[in-house]
């Protein structure tokens, strides 16, 4: 094969996994109504998806005590009785065999996070307020819970625009936008916005995106 094209294979390779990915995270921006910089505890909060490491534990649990239950299992002696560790890259099921409540460490991960506005989302494992609503407003709000959405700031650091400036004469954030913006901001501000009634919901359709 000419060298020319195999390196243009894996270009073309190479382009379509970055068009894959590009895909992926625009579906989940679509999804969670979030956008770029978006710290990652937080789509798992706003999706109401339990973290993968929570969930493989979850099922590991479920199998161990499976396992136990059935004395005809032939895989019950390792579990009870282990064998010794040959190589320290192995990490057999039976290294960590205390069961875990997936919800209290998922809190606790949470509360450890460096997330913006984390105090909105006191528990984590729960749907979080607004979670029914409409796409368009259930999106609106998550980029008001995350500070990533379509503002002056925002837009420049993507080098979407020339300006970060608000029409009131502030840099536009998504914060200044609902609480302290003369223009667009919402009385009782983001905490109010948070608890989604109907003034908040109706301040956001007003907003639009």
């Amino acid at each position: 094969m000419p060298v020319d094209l195999y390196i243009g294979g894996k270009e073309h390779g190479l382009l379509s996994l970055l068009q894959s990915m590009t895909h992926t995270f625009l579906m989940l921006s679509q999804c969670f109504g979030t956008l770029r910089s978006t710290p990652l505890p937080s789509f798992t909060v706003l999706s109401n998806i339990e973290l993968p490491a929570l969930q493989r534990k979850a099922a590991t649990d479920k199998l161990v005590a499976k396992i136990v239950k059935h004395d005809s299992s032939r895989i019950q002696p390792d579990i009870l009785n282990p064998p010794l560790l040959r190589l320290t890259s192995r990490k057999p099921l039976w290294l960590d065999l205390q069961p875990v409540d997936f919800k209290s460490r998922w809190r606790h991960n949470w509360k450890l996070a460096q997330v913006v506005n984390s105090h909105l989302m006191c528990d984590p494992t729960i749907r979080q307020l607004g979670f029914d609503l409409p796409w368009q407003q259930w999106s609106l709000l998550n980029r008001f819970h995350t500070e990533q959405g379509h503002c002056g700031a925002c837009r420049r650091k993507w080098r979407l625009a020339d300006t970060d400036l608000c029409p009131c004469g502030k840099t536009q954030t998504m914060f200044h936008v609902v609480e302290s913006c003369p223009l667009t901001k919402l009385n009782g501000g983001l905490s109010w916005l948070h608890s989604v009634d109907d003034d908040a919901v109706s301040w956001m359709t007003n907003y639009g995106p």
